[in-house]
């Protein structure tokens, strides 16, 4: 079976990537560009992680359009990026509308054209109470869609193997296959030192102070979350 990753070069995407080599006999790794403000940096990720597990197959695809739509604080320069409230049940600033719907019609039109049966996406549920698009019922719809949507002999599946898992699985689990980790990038705001202060940052250290792990990246401040 031939694998498309959406890999972006964070912690959940590389270990969904670093399972996909496991679990199929090829794998092509799908990188979305849409002008955010860690672009740079999560470009480099992609690369590295994509580079340690041996993935040859690869493609960039810019979708600037995400940015002039607007409506996150990814996105948008005037929009802050709030400070982490791991407890917060609202939508986040960094919400970027849409965005896994977005991401995964582009991995279906490519998986149609290179005739991949799997779309792997490293979506966590943990986020889901801010994210309405890494719900499983949302990826559940999402197969559907793309069934009705597809040439008749065409059959994708969307694999989501760490959607239940909390960070500090997350970090355990890559220990244990191996997957990259030091070479991942979760901060939503710096792409030098990570902040350490933004909800993407406060998940990652929360996760590896609970698996009792040291995070290899470096940190302006390493604040205990809870």
């Amino acid at each position: 079976m031939k694998s498309i990753v959406l890999l972006s070069g964070g912690m959940d995407s590389t270990l969904t990537a670093t399972i996909a080599c496991r679990e199929s006999e090829a794998v092509a790794a799908l990188h979305l560009n849409y002008r955010h403000r860690t672009e740079g940096r999560e470009l480099r990720a992609f690369q590295e992680v994509s580079d340690a597990l041996g993935i040859r197959e690869r493609l960039e695809v810019d979708i600037e359009f995400l940015r002039e739509i607007g409506g996150s604080s990814l996105t948008d320069d005037t929009i802050e990026v709030t400070k982490a409230n791991l407890t917060a049940t609202n939508i986040p600033s960094s919400y970027v509308p849409f965005r896994n719907g977005n991401f995964l019609a582009i991995a279906a039109s490519w998986a149609e054209v290179i005739g991949a049966e799997a779309i792997y996406i490293g979506a966590v549920e943990e986020d889901s109470s801010g994210y309405p698009d890494c719900r499983q019922s949302f990826f559940d719809a999402f197969e559907r869609a793309i069934g009705i949507g597809t040439k008749p002999d065409t059959s994708i599946r969307i694999v989501t193997p760490v959607i239940h898992f909390r960070k500090s699985e997350i970090v355990r689990e890559s220990i244990k296959l191996g997957a990259p980790i030091q070479a991942t990038w979760s901060c939503y705001q710096s792409e030098d030192i990570a902040c350490g202060l933004c909800d993407s940052c406060a998940l990652r250290l929360r996760g590896f102070a609970e698996a009792g792990i040291e995070d290899p990246i470096p940190y302006t401040v390493r604040p205990v979350y809870q």
